[in-house]
């Protein structure tokens, strides 16, 4: 189910040819948005890398609470992500097109009535919308660069959780249709590939900011304001370059044509077999998966870690996420995403175990825990999202990446608040055990829900 559908799409959409043995040419689409989540990541990662620390140190926040902000942080993006998908999905106007009169949802018929096909008709109207993906990511991006500055002003634990909650929320309205455009111009097969590369970008923005933040601490102890000053103008950078740089149309391939199911556009959506598969073990994985901050947070104190390094524990994450993404993305389209992305899972699981089994382990087992942390991204953030675009109709990406990111954040949220309550009662050993066991339970049940097989209708993997 993880393999796109291959078959023969129109002449016009399809990707230039290739020499044999050369790596396929990544679309400029890919690359601007890359270069716009590289400047945005710089940003977000520099306020990510030391937010535990400010709110437990400085802002003395206790442990259940910050359980709340983190599941406010992870989660915030469960109201809107959906919203962006289905906004950016709405028809568009655009001149020309496959069809006579324009008005088939999915048809290649002349009449552009056809069940399957893109319905662009000569009276301008495009059901795929691809200038509202733009547009809408646009306004995500816009939004959390606002909450950048706002954080300055931020002087009480509630204002504090609503800025940081407008920032997230943001990200969700961001998220579904930036990763609709990376879709929509890369043939199906070079999906997992095109997205391990637009994530190795980010991650290199995730890379550097952490580094800033460091630095910038390092010049004015304790001078978290003026890491959310600089983070915000580094924000604003962003915004400018996907304005100025990002087509508002993707080139290239949208792919294979799959049906959709009549009906309202969420239902019609989870009526796709291979979608809601994959969104239930989104959510299911995201039960059971500890936010960053949570993991930098058990690393630093059950390894005995000095304070002053916490800011450089994502890098370690950022730089093995950098290393592995384009070569897992490549890997996942050889030989099977499932495989790549329960692999991940249990690097994640082995990175929990190692966590719980040795404490007080110092730098070297922090290292080894930071390599796992980052082969889980890698094998999985690019790859869940070229699945997802595998089993939803082009007309949809925005709505089904959306919902599967909708169910992902929603476990996630209930995860944090989960290991908020189980180390303010039992300790982060009994929250990091109870998460450990409950990860090994939703890996193993993932990897039987996604198992592909000719029963489903679906390729080996």
């Amino acid at each position: 189910m993880y393999l796109a559908d291959s078959r023969h799409t129109p002449a016009s959409d399809a990707a230039p040819a290739r020499r044999p043995g050369r790596p396929a040419r990544i679309a400029t689409t890919v690359l601007a948005l890359g270069t716009v989540s590289l400047v945005t990541d710089i940003s977000s990662e520099m306020v990510t890398a030391v937010l535990p620390l400010y709110l437990v140190t400085t802002m003395a926040v206790s442990p259940l609470g910050f359980g709340v902000l983190d599941g406010v942080y992870n989660g915030a993006t469960v109201v809107v992500r959906l919203l962006g998908g289905l906004l950016a999905d709405r028809p568009g106007h655009r001149p020309g097109g496959y069809g006579t009169d324009g008005h088939g949802t999915e048809g290649h018929g002349t009449d552009g009535h056809g069940a399957h096909g893109h319905g662009h008709g000569t009276d301008g109207h495009d059901t795929h919308g691809h200038g509202r993906h733009k547009a809408v990511a646009a306004a995500g991006y816009g939004l959390s660069a606002l909450c950048k500055p706002a954080l300055l002003l931020a002087r009480t634990t509630p204002v504090l959780g609503l800025v940081l909650a407008v920032d997230r929320a943001g990200k969700g309205l961001r998220t579904a249709p930036r990763d609709a455009l990376i879709s929509l111009s890369t043939p199906p097969e070079r999906r997992a590939r095109a997205f391990g590369v637009h994530r190795a970008m980010d991650t290199a923005g995730a890379l550097a900011g952490p580094l800033l933040a460091f630095l910038i601490l390092r010049a004015a102890p304790g001078g978290y304001h003026a890491v959310f000053t600089v983070s915000a103008c580094v924000a604003a950078l962003g915004v400018l370059v996907l304005v100025l740089c990002v087509p508002a149309r993707p080139g290239g391939t949208v792919g294979g044509v799959l049906p959709l199911p009549a009906g309202r556009p969420v239902a019609r959506l989870l009526r796709l077999p291979g979608l809601r598969r994959v969104c239930l073990c989104a959510a299911l994985l995201g039960l059971a998966t500890l936010s960053d901050s949570f993991v930098y947070l058990f690393a630093q104190r059950r390894l005995g870690l000095p304070a002053g390094w916490f800011p450089l524990l994502p890098l370690g994450t950022a730089a093995v996420y950098l290393l592995l993404a384009v070569p897992l993305g490549t890997a996942g389209d050889r030989y099977g995403r499932r495989r790549v992305f329960v692999l991940g899972h249990l690097a994640l699981l082995s990175g929990y175990a190692v966590l719980l089994l040795r404490p007080a382990g110092g730098l070297p087992v922090a290292a080894v825990v930071l390599t796992l942390h980052g082969v889980f991204y890698a094998a999985t953030d690019g790859m869940l999202a070229a699945a997802t675009a595998a089993v939803v109709p082009a007309a949809r990406q925005g709505a089904g990446l959306a919902l599967v990111g909708t169910g992902q954040a929603a476990g996630r949220f209930g995860c944090s608040l989960a290991v908020g309550v189980l180390w303010a009662r039992w300790g982060d050993g009994a929250a990091l055990a109870a998460m450990t066991a409950a990860l090994a339970g939703a890996v193993a049940v993932a990897a039987c829900v996604l198992r592909p097989g000719p029963a489903r209708g679906e390729e080996a993997a």
